[in-house]
């Protein structure tokens, strides 16, 4: 790929989180690094190279509808990584291009009926052109999906053996879902109302794993408050847990269930100790059941859709750079031993940005750095974060991210 003019294109770099990972890369970027911003407007494109201190920056102008400039566009580069969401409605075309072309790319995608889509359409052309395609790079699904694997990893190194069950907890965060995620939520409850393949995934808990790998003994996400035992707290389910469920069973099912065939794993979110806690609990659970058929059937309704569209936030705002920095996460995990021991490890993953722009944003660059600095040593297909750069983002996001994963017991 050396004729090739770019190492990288950020697709989307004059949304709000184009922006704050236009600004990682060039902090972080090698000097050498070839790269470019892209979207459809040259004079914004242009205002953002102004606005990073770049003015020479190359900039990229096609219309993401375009099929034809896609095509030309993954052409002319190794990688392209890409904030242009939601993902159903404007990336199916990129992400077909660079299927085509054998160019690598990643994106922040948690819609799991086009992550689907594009497994079923490109996974055989991705493998013959050697195009690494992964979704999920954002807050949904990093800190959960290497969080298993960072888990996994200590434990193989302290018992000898992996963990047969791994339990998410988001403990705390400080920051809201991106205007760009409400508008993915929407539009998947649109289409599960509409759509009988994304209803019937969204009640596949191995939904996005590989054809002839979709059994497990996972259940759904559970919505009934329940008391940890290894916290004595209440935690009810969390709205994520959807995604990043199904991201780290096809993690494992393409690293080859190093884990075992019986491996499960369950997320939910703490909300505290007591009946407030548990009331706290319940009142999630009805909400997402509730608010998911309310919701996917407004979503559904072209007039309520537009109204919907005016009143949730805009895709193209965010917070402001001291709330970002205000904002935090607080994963926490806790693996069960192999079957007759009493074996457990807790691990934390915390983040010190707000987890909708702040860190995701520093996620996605560094996973856009590690492709363009060829550290995913995998082939071709669609890959999740753990699966094609685990141990390299392990090392990446420490350093550059402000994301730790650490051992607590």
């Amino acid at each position: 790929m050396s004729d090739r003019s770019y190492d990288l294109v950020l697709w989307g770099a004059t949304g709000f989180t184009g922006r704050l990972v236009a600004a990682h890369v060039r902090d972080h970027a090698p000097a050498d690094l070839r790269w470019a911003i892209g979207g459809r407007r040259r004079d914004a494109l242009e205002g953002v190279a102004g606005d990073l201190g770049l003015p020479d920056l190359r900039v990229v102008v096609a219309d993401a509808h375009d099929d034809a400039a896609m095509r030309t566009l993954a052409a002319d580069t190794r990688v392209v990584c890409s904030t242009v969401g939601p993902y159903a409605v404007h990336g199916s075309a990129l992400v077909a291009a660079c299927a085509a072309e054998g160019t690598d790319y990643c994106d922040l995608t948690g819609e799991l009926q086009w992550m689907r889509r594009m497994i079923d359409a490109h996974q055989s052309e991705a493998e013959a052109s050697g195009a690494r395609i992964l979704h999920a790079c954002g807050f949904d699904s990093i800190p959960f999906d290497l969080g298993v694997v960072f888990t996994q990893q200590v434990m193989v190194d302290r018992h000898g053996a992996p963990a047969t069950a791994v339990h998410g907890r988001l403990k705390a965060m400080r920051g809201s879902a991106s205007g760009g995620t409400i508008a993915s939520m929407v539009n998947i409850l649109g289409e599960a109302v509409t759509d009988a393949d994304t209803r019937a995934l969204l009640r596949d808990p191995y939904g996005l794993n590989p054809a002839g790998e979709r059994t497990g003994p996972d259940g759904l996400e559970r919505m009934l408050p329940q008391r940890d035992e290894d916290t004595g707290r209440w935690s009810g389910p969390f709205p994520m847990s959807p995604v990043n469920t199904r991201v780290v069973r096809r993690t494992h099912a393409l690293l080859g269930h190093p884990w075992g065939r019986d491996f499960r794993y369950d997320e939910a979110m703490v909300t505290g100790s007591g009946p407030v806690g548990a009331l706290t609990a319940a009142g999630i659970g009805v909400g997402m059941s509730v608010g998911g058929v309310v919701g996917g059937l407004l979503s559904a309704a072209a007039p309520t859709r537009k109204l919907l569209e005016r009143v949730l936030p805009d895709p193209g705002t965010g917070p402001s750079p001291a709330a970002q920095e205000k904002g935090f996460f607080d994963v926490r995990f806790v693996a069960e031993g192999p079957a007759g021991t009493d074996r457990t490890l807790r691990t934390r993953v915390l983040g010190d940005r707000d987890p909708g722009y702040g860190a995701t944003s520093r996620m996605l660059g560094e996973t856009a750095l590690a492709l363009a600095a060829g550290e995913a040593t995998v082939g071709g297909g669609h890959w999740t974060p753990g699966a094609a750069l685990g141990d390299s983002l392990l090392r990446r996001l420490p350093a550059n991210a402000g994301v730790t994963f650490s051992v607590l017991d």
